[in-house]
């Protein structure tokens, strides 16, 4: 389906037949902002949840092009050690130790994680690529998107809606509305 891509506020009040679709579609919808000619990039954003592993899953069933990519991402949600001024110095290094053992096991899941993802895809005959990032899951996202210079990003709906989903957002309503390149929203 098309975008025509309005303002925020606009956006905002009115909503779009685009972005409805998306929210109450039963299936995957492909939201195209521009011209969808040869997809030899794809971007699938990762995150592991049921939605997520569905979207890996779709695009294993498309005939790769020659050359054809898959970049798979993900952001790890890592925790930092607070502040601790007024803590015993013994108390301080176990919550320390007890944070990183914490972090690292947050990454090593996702990194299992992608390479299952990763394996699915290489059987369907994609090449595929894997990153991982602490930062903020959006800006990360888009900024692989760019640095690839993808053709296309997919990624699972989370199914956040009501009040919840305007004060929140997710990352598939931020990659509909920054994206510059198609996005295919997979349920």
């Amino acid at each position: 389906m098309g975008w025509r891509g309005h303002g925020a506020v606009r956006r905002l009040l009115t909503g779009s037949v685009s972005r409805g679709v998306v929210r109450r579609a039963p299936c995957a919808v492909l939201v195209v902002k521009r011209a969808l000619r040869d997809v030899r990039h794809t971007v699938v954003g990762f995150d592991n949840s049921a939605h997520a592993q569905r979207a890996v899953k779709l695009v294993s069933s498309f005939s790769p092009p020659r050359g054809g990519r898959v970049s798979l991402f993900t952001a790890v949600d890592t925790m930092h050690v607070p502040s601790q001024a007024l803590v015993l110095p013994d108390t301080r290094a176990a919550v320390s130790a007890e944070v990183t053992r914490i972090n690292k096991e947050r990454l090593a899941r996702a990194h299992q994680a992608l390479d299952r993802a990763a394996r699915t895809l290489t059987r369907a005959g994609w090449k595929v690529d894997r990153a991982i990032t602490t930062g903020a899951p959006l800006r990360d996202l888009l900024a692989a998107v760019a640095k690839k210079r993808a053709d296309l990003v997919v990624v699972g709906a989370k199914g956040v809606t009501g009040v919840r989903h305007l004060l929140l957002g997710s990352v598939a309503e931020g990659a509909l509305n920054r994206s510059p390149v198609p996005v295919l929203i997979v349920r």
